[in-house]
């Protein structure tokens, strides 16, 4: 393997390691030569990765738990520095869908998906970037530090029957960037992936995979372009959304300003009637249309998720 792309040495933290993305992201990373601790809910999945990992001459250790309480944050952040002396990667991949319609959806069921997916990556990000700071000052030069978010495109396409999760994903991309931008003189690089993946939580949109082809949705597919983020070729990367599946990796561009409309009054300033002179025109003759989304990312490849093709 090159030496830019090899993380040898390196520790990183992965939740969600069970099973799907999580495990593929494991045995990749374990692959390239990093030492691994291991997060999922208490179960035979997380130890099942980490004896495969062993098995094939890598080092991983479990810390299982929930990783939305603060409590489980802190063991993973403790073992990592126990059983190996450092840390330097996070990979944050736990989740859990509970999809329904915004107009039927229970309290609970949004309670529950923000939780684990936002509050589940602001827990290990809170505590592995105090921790890289600290190391920072004792340096005194930028540390090596790595996270690598797992967002989605149901943020990006306004996904149908999941406001929870599209909140959810669209937090997680403003929390990769926010921390981007406060934690790059540390030395922390932060990036979020979209992936396009067959796994059990995306069973009922997927369907089943192909019987006598190579799977395009297979996790084992996302898990290259994880490890690139988690390696030295990836420094100069900071605060960037992919979309990633099969073949496919897409960068994508940061929201743009599309019109700007100036209040026509003395002092300048919008009052009702100027907001209705500037947007009436622009808006007012056409049919409704949901206009904040992007949909560039369903032309990139014949798997969709469920999400539905233009003009399909």
């Amino acid at each position: 393997m090159d030496e830019a792309l090899a993380i040898d040495g390196r520790v990183a933290i992965v939740t969600g390691a069970g099973n799907g993305l999580g495990r593929a992201e494991s045995l990749a990373l374990a692959r390239a030569g990093a030492r691994l601790v291991l997060n999922d809910l208490p179960g035979a999945g997380v130890q099942a990765v980490a004896d495969e990992i062993a098995a094939d001459g890598g080092q991983a250790v479990v810390a299982a738990g929930d990783v939305a309480d603060w409590a489980t944050g802190e063991k993973l952040l403790a073992t990592a520095l126990e059983q190996y002396g450092q840390l330097d990667i996070v990979v944050n991949n736990a989740g859990v869908l509970r999809d329904r319609m915004v107009f039927t959806m229970s309290p609970e069921e949004w309670d529950l998906v923000i939780r684990v997916h936002l509050r589940g990556h602001f827990v290990t990000t809170r505590l592995a970037t105090a921790y890289w700071r600290e190391q920072r000052k004792a340096a005194g030069r930028p540390v090596y530090a790595r996270i690598v978010n797992t967002s989605s495109e149901a943020f990006l396409l306004g996904s149908v029957g999941q406001p929870n999760y599209a909140a959810a994903k669209a937090g997680i991309a403003a929390l990769t960037v926010t921390t981007a931008r406060s934690c790059s003189r540390y030395g922390v690089r932060a990036n979020a992936i979209c992936p396009r993946a067959r796994t059990a939580m995306t069973a009922e949109l997927m369907g089943p995979a192909p019987a006598d082809a190579v799977d395009p949705l297979a996790p084992e597919h996302v898990a290259p372009l994880v490890v690139y983020l988690a390696g030295p070729a990836a420094e100069a990367i900071n605060g960037e959304v992919f979309v990633v599946h099969g073949g496919v990796a897409a960068v994508m561009d940061p929201p743009r300003v599309r019109s700007v409309f100036r209040a026509d009054t003395p002092d300048g300033m919008l009052t009702l009637d100027s907001v209705a002179a500037a947007l009436g025109p622009a808006f007012g003759d056409r049919a409704p249309s949901v206009g904040f989304l992007c949909e560039d990312t369903v032309e990139l490849a014949t798997e969709t998720i469920g999400f539905p093709r233009r003009g399909g």
